[in-house]
């Protein structure tokens, strides 16, 4: 058995010159095999900087993207684009416990101040889970049902996604320098700065996925440690697994993660593939810490050894988070069932062609395509709570159906081609008013002209078109280096767009990009890591590095400042309006 190569998967955890730690000599198996010593292998994710100092600059530079969301989020004074439907549903589940069906004139009313009257008996059908709308719900309940308490549960979610990343990024480099540059990147993207002002799901599963992500890190370093520690006081054989290394069958921060990614689930399905996706590296991170203290064939035996309980602690745990996500449903399922019995229900169902259109939906009434659970007696005890499982189950398999056959169906003029959501091909206009004349609301606009306000959910160009090109090398680094950072970075990264391009049939929107935005930060981060090299004394090579790293971040919060008001509603005249729409396919 020889030393592994340090560039092998999963092994390259941090150039050389960040372990502070002296080495140790290599030992030997029974057998006189040379085994890496543990402590040698294994070095530490982050240099020993004062904690304080990387802590302090974090939360400063979340209370700096936290004043940027919260300027004037109570405007414009209207539901703006899905607003519309999350926050009347959030109200709905926060005073009735299940979402309702609501009046014509509903928003009218809300904005108006009155929220009684309007809501329905009966319960309406959602297409997303809840647990997004019951965070919209406590900030309708701190501030009320007008503009402001419905955005700022996202304002506050967009805030600490800034707060993550820079830790995420300094855990990830090594520096604390480079973890405020990854959170002011975060900081200063225009889509994200939308996403936090609007009462919308995306910014919450974005936070829930960066967290879980957060944590898988952190599990990586704590498991080596652990291994570390069980290898030097007892060889390669320790754990009691002749030959298989050591056994970890509680992990805390793998089973964090789960809950963070069954959060995300009952956010929005798509967070599914992250888990998938991030579950298979989790296993070849594990293998490749068995094979770096000289286990033998590694990669069957980490998925005995690790892959049973990383599933418990990441998949029946997100899975036992998402179902209890829907206890106000559960609470109230019998209502959807009696709804179901008395009353012919729209159900979604499939035809030959895909979909079957009557007017502006799909419709099937046949008694028989009812939930088996409409007609039957209500159950008692145990039995009430297996009843009302399956009538989720049922429910499920419905919103299935829409999502799979209604909007294959349906078109939108804001829907875009996932391909080029990197390069921003396709922003969404969530509100527009444009025909304000010169002298109305301050305008200045020349005779002959007017003036208009907009929010336009586009991300910060210049940041975006450089993490397209930082993707792209991380995917170089990932095979030719094999430095597992920035495998990490593009599996985050394609894991939240692949599926996307793979069912794109259906209407779908830039802003989905949200979530994959973090992770292209972090290969961003990472490729200036590289730009300013290991060395820490004033080289040539630093202070180029510098300057080129500099530059771009001065930029980015320049380009930033440049679209400021079409992202926050500014008044802006038609000419200086153009000035910012650089493509046509961006109006």
């Amino acid at each position: 058995m020889t030393p592994v190569d340090t560039a092998d998967e999963g092994l390259d955890d941090r150039p050389a010159e960040t372990d502070p730690r002296p080495t140790v000599s290599l030992s030997r198996t029974a057998a006189g095999d040379v085994v890496p010593p543990a402590r040698e292998r294994f070095r530490p994710l982050a240099r020993l900087e004062d904690p304080i100092v990387g802590w302090t600059a974090a939360v400063a530079i979340a209370v700096l993207a936290f004043v940027l969301r919260v300027w004037h989020l109570g405007t414009p004074r209207e539901f703006e684009f899905d607003e519309t439907y999350y926050a009347k549903d959030a109200w709905s589940m926060l005073n009735h416990g299940y979402v309702r069906g609501y009046v014509d004139s509903a928003n009218d009313r809300i904005l108006d101040g009155r929220t009684t009257g309007i809501w329905q008996r009966d319960p309406s059908m959602v297409v997303h889970p809840e647990v997004g709308k019951w965070l919209i719900a406590l900030g309708e309940k701190a501030f009320g049902m007008d503009p402001f308490g419905w955005r700022i549960a996202a304002c506050v979610a967009g805030s600490l996604m800034v707060l993550v990343m820079c830790r995420l990024a300094r855990r990830l480099t090594g520096s604390t320098l480079l973890g405020c540059v990854a959170g002011l990147l975060l900081c200063f993207d225009g889509m994200m700065l939308v996403l936090s002002r609007l009462a919308l799901l995306d910014i919450f599963l974005a936070l829930f996925l960066l967290l879980a992500a957060s944590c898988l890190v952190a599990d990586r370093d704590w498991t080596r440690r652990r291994f570390a520690d069980r290898v030097d006081a007892g060889g390669v054989d320790a754990g009691g697994i002749g030959g298989w290394g050591p056994r970890l069958w509680f992990r805390p921060w793998l089973l964090t993660a789960g809950i963070w990614f069954g959060l995300a689930c009952g956010t929005k399905w798509s967070a599914a593939y992250a888990l998938a996706a991030f579950g298979v590296l989790v296993l070849f991170w594990n293998a490749g810490a068995r094979r770096s203290i000289g286990v033998r064939w590694p990669l069957p035996k980490a998925t005995v050894l690790d892959g049973v309980p990383a599933f418990l602690h990441l998949v029946v745990v997100a899975l036992v988070v998402y179902v209890a996500s829907w206890t106000g449903w559960l609470v109230h399922a019998h209502e959807y069932e009696q709804h179901l019995s008395s009353t012919q229900y729209t159900r979604f169902v499939s035809a030959e062609d895909g979909c079957t259109k009557k007017g502006d939906v799909i419709v099937k009434l046949d008694d028989d395509k009812r939930w088996p659970t409409a007609t039957e007696p209500d159950a008692s005890g145990p039995g009430e709570l297996v009843q009302s499982l399956r009538s989720l189950w049922y429910y499920h398999h419905d919103v299935y159906e829409f999502h799979t056959h209604f909007l294959n169906c349906s078109k939108h003029i804001y829907q875009s081609d996932p391909g080029g959501w990197l390069l921003l091909s396709r922003p969404v206009g969530v509100n527009v008013e444009n025909d304000i004349k010169p002298g109305s609301q301050g305008c200045q606009a020349p005779d002959g002209s007017n003036c208009l306000r907009e929010v336009l959910l586009i991300g910060t160009p210049v940041l975006w078109w450089a993490g397209a090109l930082a993707l792209a090398y991380a995917v170089v680094a990932w095979v030719l280096r094999r430095d597992w950072r920035f495998g990490f970075a593009v599996v985050g990264a394609l894991s939240m767009w692949l599926p996307w391009q793979l069912n794109d049939q259906r209407p779908i929107f830039s802003f989905y990009a949200s979530s994959i935005l973090p992770f292209t930060i972090l290969a961003l981060t990472l490729t200036l890591g590289q730009i300013l090299g290991p060395d820490r004394s004033p080289t040539p090579r630093r202070t180029i590095g510098t300057i080129i790293a500099g530059s771009f971040v001065v930029l980015v919060i320049l380009n930033f400042a440049w679209f400021w008001p079409i992202w926050t509603n500014g008044l802006l005249t038609k000419s200086e309006w153009f000035d910012r729409i650089w493509f046509s396919r961006w109006v």
